[in-house]
């Protein structure tokens, strides 16, 4: 009681020094000026939520027997932004043989995790591409942003090869595989599919076919050779990039220049991957002339056996100098992905109503970091096309857009009573941008959807701001009174406090070797402490696991505490918990039971 009564005290003391703040905040967030910049604001850049899909079954040592696929992932996932994507990894045979949840990106020590893990992956009999996709799905599912960009990439050889001893069929497998293909397509998961062919038995329609029913794309190798090119070009069409080309260089074994053009001051990061059978040597040099340390704050260095990448973090505008060192006659190729901060807007159509033989204005404008572009030059290097649907006929329209401005604009007669959907399209030749899909019903005469303005003038508030300001005042008093409400509720709570994120739980069975698939359990629903035993469903058999008892930690961590008897590993080296070992989000640790001969698999993400 007295230990509450302290936590009590602690815990109303630090409401009472952030409450004003809160509410501070709160006035601001729903006052009507913050309701019309919100409005204006442009999405933050855009993240991947990727799932990585690798067939890990023993004929795989033909079909991929240098492991490019564990390659592939691992550029994949260096080529990824040094924050805020997000990876996960399903490796299948005709089970899951290993697997990791979503683990959010936040610095270089989560990538080399993730690539520590794919080192990590062993191989094993049968196939079933159907568990594979399954699973991919449900990853997504369980942990998939919804402002982020989802995707799955596929690295198998596309061939199935069942356990005539569990009695499934290949019917069964293709009656899931459809199941799963079809759940990917609904929820807007684009299958990338990578097709390894090093024994020339590569089943392409199979992978062909999930690329192409979920709006990905499907791409064959047997050489390591071919990855940047194909990587580069997964990443190109997720995030509506291109892929500049830059010429091979036979080595001649002294240092080689190739020039690394970043357009605009809009470049996040600049990729440069570089690709040789021998080991390579870089220099760089920025517009300036000066040369820059790889790596450095800005320049980012990521190496394996087969490939070298360069990232360079917001660079400067210019011609940048790439300098390499190979051996002699070996052949080096190189790749250049940009990676940008832009969105691409329509701004409000002038009138709300249009009909046969009107003229509708098309004006559109580029956003960055939420702030509209003004620079000239950007626009005047990009080439725009207002893109017009006839939804009656079929028929598309392409009509070239001014650049001459600060903007993008032109015009388009209304030709019959159809339904027209329109959008600009803008590129260069490192990216291209499309706008949201603008519909004018001329049947009916209206506008049926119009994007937020971009363009308004200064000092004047929209039509529709106008008329919703009362609105804005009185949801921001309703919330005033939810904050003023929640923070009594705090004030009672009484120490009694929740939980974030989920535990992954596997179960190995130490006699046959058999994983249960991962189980994803949610812990909001636990209040101040559980136990192992509780999230195990109370199984009888595992009663010994309700030693491990669970609270909750500082900034949203975990702490388990074991009594005596249970054996806990972290990194495979034994923890002592009896004074809690705390776990952040990704911590995996391994639990063995003593009374029964099984191993539980845990891992924590929020």
């Amino acid at each position: 009681m007295l230990r509450n009564e302290r936590n009590f005290s602690k815990a109303k003391n630090r409401l009472q020094r952030i409450l004003p703040v809160l509410l501070m905040i709160l006035c601001i967030t729903v006052s009507p000026y913050a309701a019309s910049r919100a409005s204006a604001a442009s999405a933050a850049p855009s993240h991947i939520d990727a799932v990585l899909l690798i067939d890990v079954s023993n004929s795989m040592n033909k079909s991929d027997k240098n492991k490019i696929a564990n390659e592939a992932m691992k550029m994949f996932i260096d080529m990824l932004s040094t924050q805020g994507d997000k990876v996960g990894i399903v490796a299948y045979t005709d089970k899951v043989q290993r697997e990791k949840a979503l683990l959010g990106i936040k610095s270089a020590g989560d990538k080399e995790d993730l690539k520590n893990f794919i080192d990590g992956l062993s191989r094993g009999p049968y196939t079933d591409l159907a568990v594979g996709m399954e699973e991919a799905v449900k990853v997504l599912e369980n942990g998939s942003d919804p402002g982020h960009e989802p995707m799955i990439v596929m690295l198998a050889d596309g061939n199935n090869d069942l356990n005539e001893a569990s009695g499934r069929k290949q019917s069964d497998s293709d009656k899931e595989l459809k199941a799963a293909v079809e759940a990917a397509k609904q929820k807007g998961y684009p299958v990338y599919t990578i097709g390894l062919n090093a024994d020339g038995k590569l089943n392409k329609n199979i992978l062909a076919g999930l690329s192409s029913e979920t709006g990905g794309k499907a791409f064959t190798t047997n050489s390591a050779d071919d990855l940047p090119q194909i990587l580069s070009e997964i990443f190109a069409s997720h995030l509506k990039l291109k892929v500049v080309p830059v010429p091979s260089i036979t080595a001649n074994g002294d240092y080689q220049e190739v020039t690394v053009n970043v357009p605009n001051g809009s470049v996040l990061e600049a990729n440069i991957s570089i690709m040789s059978s021998k080991p390579v040597t870089a220099k760089l040099s920025n517009p300036a002339g000066k040369e820059v340390a790889i790596p450095s704050d800005k320049v980012l260095l990521s190496k394996s056996s087969s490939y070298t990448l360069i990232k360079l973090l917001s660079p400067e505008e210019g011609d940048w100098k790439l300098q390499v060192k190979g051996v002699p006659k070996d052949k080096i190729d190189i790749n250049l992905v940009f990676n940008y901060d832009l969105e691409l807007k329509l701004d409000a159509l002038p009138s709300k109503s249009y009909g046969k033989g009107d003229t509708v204005d098309i004006s559109s404008h580029l956003f960055s970091n939420g702030t509209e572009v003004t620079e000239s030059s950007l626009y005047q290097d990009m080439k725009a096309v207002l893109l017009v649907t006839d939804k009656d006929t079929g028929q598309v329209q392409e009509i070239p857009l001014d650049n001459s401005g600060a903007e993008f604009k032109g015009a388009f007669e209304i030709k019959d009573n159809h339904e027209y959907e329109l959008k600009v399209r803008a590129e260069e030749s490192s990216f291209y941008r499309e706008s949201d899909v603008l519909t004018i019903n001329a049947k009916t005469g209206t506008v049926a959807t119009t994007p937020p303005s971009a363009g308004t003038p200064a000092g004047e508030e929209p039509a529709e701001e106008k008329t919703s300001n009362t609105l804005y005042y009185i949801i921001g008093g309703i919330v005033l009174l939810l904050a003023a409400a929640a923070a009594f509720w705090l004030l009672r709570s009484k120490a009694n406090r929740g939980f974030v994120g989920q535990l992954v739980v596997e179960v190995v069975d130490g006699n046959t070797g058999e994983k249960t698939y991962p189980q994803y359990k949610k812990l909001a629903a636990f209040r101040g402490k559980f136990t192992l035993h509780q999230l195990l469903q109370l199984a009888p058999e595992l009663k010994e696991s309700e030693k491990l008892i669970f609270t909750p930690g500082t900034h949203d961590r975990l702490l388990l505490r074991g009594g005596e008897g249970i054996s806990v590993e972290r990194s495979g080296r034994a923890v002592d918990t009896s004074r809690g070992l705390e776990m952040k989000s990704g911590d995996r640790v391994t639990v063995s039971l003593q009374t029964v001969d099984k191993t539980i698999l845990l891992e924590y993400l929020i």
